[in-house]
């Protein structure tokens, strides 16, 4: 069974984690921040971080728009999406499979990128949409392959 993807996005400035996202509407749902590290660009440096850590819950378009009207570098970045008011924690592939969450999206040391979705035709999205961005070592996360045992950045 497919549980996800995973892919290799450039290590480099960008809208990169609003380009994963764009299959999906991303003001449908309520998202959890979780750990991270990622830094608003200005003027070719690095600025103030992406997702304040006085905010773990963002709705509607506020996600949308942090993550397309801006640049950023990403080193590691923690995001999960819920039907509206349902958020909860989740720290295993057993836990988001027993919880309301509907996709997870993590980056590691900036390029490492892993989505889990349980919509098998939104996955299938995901998948074409990250060969269209050019990003590299696209493949299928399943049952077989899984060597994840967390799923959070840290």
């Amino acid at each position: 069974m497919k549980r996800g993807i995973s892919f290799e996005i450039p290590n480099e400035y960008g809208t990169f984690l609003g380009d994963v996202l764009k299959p999906i509407n991303t003001t449908e749902y309520s998202w959890r921040i979780g750990s991270g590290e990622s830094y608003i660009v200005v003027d070719d440096k690095l600025d103030e971080e992406l997702f304040s850590a006085d905010k773990k819950v963002m709705e509607d378009k506020e996600l949308k728009n942090l993550l397309e009207n801006n640049r950023y570098y990403i080193i590691f970045a923690d995001l999960q999406a819920y039907p509206k008011g349902n958020i909860s924690k989740i720290e295993t592939y057993e836990d988001f499979t027993e919880s309301q969450c509907e996709l997870v999206l993590l980056v590691v040391d900036s390029t490492h990128s892993t989505i889990y979705c349980k919509d098998n035709e939104k996955l299938k999205l995901f998948y074409k949409n990250a060969q269209d961005y050019g990003f590299e070592e696209v493949q299928y996360i399943t049952d077989e392959n899984d060597t994840r045992t967390r799923l959070s950045v840290w």
